[in-house]
């Protein structure tokens, strides 16, 4: 025996040594004795198998090795070639994600084995090419059991599951393989009655399959089936008990968790493992931690878990000195920490783990992208977005939808376009989960049109997308359209949910569609099974008040079946604002100071109403009671985005470097529009001054400075939107008006309660807002 293992040595190193000098010489091997015709009877000499071998084996080498050329190189070079040589190429083209080239190969070879056509078709299946890959299964003067099971795997990797069903049922003779691939790929799809079916037809079925069949209802949370399965099972693995165990720890049962895993015969890390996961997702972290500090040897999961428990508890001093304990660090525990800590506002603790982190991923930038959003630094979080392009990262999803959302909540519609773009040469604009991004971005940023066409292009919508757009429609004041969707969603067997109907009657409340929005409330219930919340109410009474139906609206607020909220007595202190219900207000307001003291907006809203009452006693009492409990009016501010910079406005503004320029222009503007018949509403004004101040503090609001400022840089057949972080004042939605006639130009101004869009001198408000 020792003897042979020597011989058989000795031949490896000859065989190893013969394919070094090849590939160091070409030349060299085979010698002059195989590749030229010998002097002795003037007569070649036949190329032997064993030379042959020799060759065969460079070509793999090289291939494995991803040099393609060099293999190419020897294949053309050898003076005779078997179907091992055609297929050794064939392969390492395949393997090296080259299908075109074994395919040309393959066309090539003058003669073709059962293997040439099981490598082809195999390398079809992995390039997602099922039909070519039938076209070839088809051709097949014979196949075995390999060449069924390839297009058995080729059908159920590309979700062709019934069709993979008729390839299993056709197959001659089928083999452990079979049988556990198309039981594989029912269980992976969640079909696990035809699993069940296909598993009770067959007895002798091999550990690998009771798991995978157990696996499965756990995926699908039927523990009772799980159990039933892991109960029969003839012998236990770790991998039985583990998926149990993990099967009752993730769905909330912690407790029969935990008596399988004392009972468990054998555990190992992932045992463990599952156990610390367990708890941490039941919100335990302390009986995690104990279970933890007992595992005898523990790995990067194990550590990452407990780090996540911490994180999921807000206890970002414990996971940074568990973090600081880790022995071995990968990319998740950093991801980890970053999440965590942007998740709590600690943003800057976020960047400093950002920064020194040994290497990134798509999922470290998208984490810091999201930290900045949140929190406010939209700025920073774009900023970011570009470093992540510059350095070569690829964008993923998550990376898009973060700064999709960031463009979307400070309007910068250019710069999401811009992403727009780059998401379609990356393949992911059909997607909901970014395409539902994009569609948000376009509707916050008053690009309703761009919206629609964004909302076509999303190949499968979800419950998400048709909410978008109803809720999108509805803001900018196109109920009828929005009502229109609402009706193709029902029609496409989207069942409505509460938010889509929150939408439907926003978007019959901002179009004045009182009669279609009650018909609706009263009978979301019977048809879809929807009960009415406090968001709803507030539609309501929204819908009633701006009507001027104040008496249905209190009446509507007295039957709720639950007490109203601040939202609720805020839209009707905003109807009784509009038309003009002191007594009505103030009973609203009192109601909401006793549940929000620190509302601003409601202080405002009523101190609007004194003073066009000419309560200026009032008035002056409102601003003693935000004094004395501390609360403090909002700023406005108004902005525009031109060439990728955002323009920011306050009333009155003297920091913007053209500020002369846009007075100046205001100042024109206003002669033009007083020549149309236009007339300051001074009755808005908070102060008690003469009429000429009130006239001058009207002239410079915030928005309208935003909109002179983009007359002045957007250039023309362009549509000027401006933002305002308050709702817009009755004069600047009226002086809007004149100014989009006398300029010819579209102007979009979403305030915070809806878009306005002003053409020729009206609005699709209709004044109603």
């Amino acid at each position: 025996m020792l003897k042979l293992k020597a011989m058989r040595g000795r031949y490896r190193w000859r065989q190893l040594h013969s394919i070094k000098e090849l590939r160091t010489n070409p030349n060299s091997y085979p010698s002059k004795k195989t590749l030229t015709q010998r002097r002795h009877n003037d007569k070649p000499r036949p190329v032997g198998d064993s030379d042959i071998k020799q060759w065969n084996m460079v070509i793999s080498y090289y291939m494995r090795n991803s040099q393609l050329d060099s293999a190419l190189h020897f294949f053309n070079l050898m003076p005779r070639r078997s179907s091992v040589s055609y297929n050794a190429m064939i392969s390492g083209y395949l393997m090296n994600g080259r299908f075109d080239l074994a395919r040309n190969l393959f066309d090539e070879m003058p003669e073709r084995d059962l293997v040439s056509w099981n490598v082809m078709i195999s390398g079809c299946v992995r390039n997602n090419n099922v039909a070519a890959a039938r076209e070839l299964f088809e051709e097949m003067p014979e196949r075995d059991v390999v060449s069924w099971n390839a297009m058995l795997s080729g059908y159920a990797q590309n979700g062709c599951i019934d069709e993979a069903r008729k390839i299993f049922d056709r197959m001659p003779c089928k083999n452990s393989i079979s049988w556990n691939a198309l039981l594989a790929t029912y269980v992976q799809n969640g079909r696990m009655e035809e699993a069940c079916r296909l598993f009770e037809s067959k007895l002798d079925w091999d550990l690998v399959s009771w798991n995978c069949l157990m696996g499965g209802f756990v995926k699908k949370k039927m523990l009772v089936d799980a159990r039933r399965v892991f109960d029969r099972i003839p012998f236990r693995d770790k991998i039985s008990w583990n998926t149990i165990i993990t099967g009752y720890a993730q769905n909330g049962e912690i407790e029969e968790a935990r008596r399988l895993f004392n009972e468990s015969p054998v555990r190992d890390v992932f045992t463990w493992t599952a156990m610390v996961s367990g708890f941490v997702q039941n919100g335990l972290v302390d009986e995690a931690r104990e279970t933890f500090e007992q595992m005898p040897q523990k790995n990067a999961v194990s550590w990452n878990a407990m780090i996540a428990g911490y994180v999921q508890c807000k206890r970002m001093d414990m996971a940074r000195k568990l973090f600081d304990k880790m022995p071995f660090r990968d990319i998740t525990t950093w991801n980890t920490m970053i999440t965590g800590y942007a998740q709590s506002g600690e943003i800057a603790h976020a960047r400093d783990f950002f920064d020194r982190m040994p290497r990134r991923d798509p999922v470290s930038w998208a984490a810091m992208i999201a930290g900045y959003a949140q929190s406010g630094y939209s700025e920073e979080a774009l900023r970011l977005f570009v470093d992540m392009k510059r350095d070569g990262e690829r964008l993923n999803r998550s990376s898009f939808a973060c700064a999709l959302s960031t463009c979307a909540h400070i309007a910068a519609l250019e710069l999401g376009m811009q992403l727009h773009g780059r998401l379609v040469k990356a393949g992911y604009e059909s997607g909901s989960f970014v395409g539902n991004a994009l569609l948000l971005m376009y509707c916050k940023c008053g690009g309703i049109e761009e919206a629609c066409s964004a909302f076509e292009e999303i190949m499968e919508k979800d419950i998400v997308s048709w909410n978008t757009m109803i809720a999108g429609y509805a803001r900018h004041g196109f109920g009828k359209e929005a009502l229109k969707i609402f009706e193709s969603m029902k029609a496409a067997g989207v069942k409505p949910n509460d938010t889509t109907m929150v939408g439907v009657l926003s978007a019959c409340s901002h179009a004045g569609l009182v009669d279609r929005g009650m018909e609706y409330f009263y009978s979301m219930n019977q048809d879809y099974g929807i009960t009415a919340n406090s968001r709803h109410y507030t539609c309501m009474v929204d819908l009633l008040g701006r009507a001027g139906r104040l008496d249905e609206a209190q009446k509507l607020i007295r039957n709720m079946p639950f007490e109203p909220d601040a939202a609720t007595w805020g839209a009707l202190l905003g109807a009784s604002r509009i038309h003009g219900n002191t007594k009505l207000a103030e009973m609203a307001a009192e109601l909401i100071f006793e549940v929000e003291p620190e509302n601003a907006g409601m202080y405002v809203l009523l101190s609007n109403l004194y003073a066009a009452s000419g309560r200026w006693a009032d008035v002056s009492k409102m601003r003693l009671k935000m004094r004395d409990t501390g609360v403090k009016k909002v700023p406005g501010c108004s902005w525009l985005e031109v060439q990728n910079k955002i323009h920011t406005f306050s009333v009155g503004d003297s920091c913007h470097p053209d500020r002369d320029k846009i007075y100046a222009y205001l100042e024109e503007l206003d002669l033009k529009m007083k020549r149309e018949g236009y007339v300051s509403s001074i009755k808005l004004i908070l102060h008690d001054v003469d009429e000429e101040e009130k006239e001058h503090m009207l002239k410079y609001h915030s928005e309208k400075l935003a909109v002179a400022y983009g007359i002045l840089s957007i250039p023309a057949g362009r549509p000027i939107r401006v933002m305002k972080n308050l709702r817009v004042c009755e004069d600047c939605h009226n002086a809007i008006k004149y100014i989009s006639k006398i300029v010819g130009r579209l102007i979009i101004l979403r305030d915070s309660n809806r878009f306005h869009h002003f053409r020729e001198g009206s609005c699709s408000c209709g004044d109603y807002w």
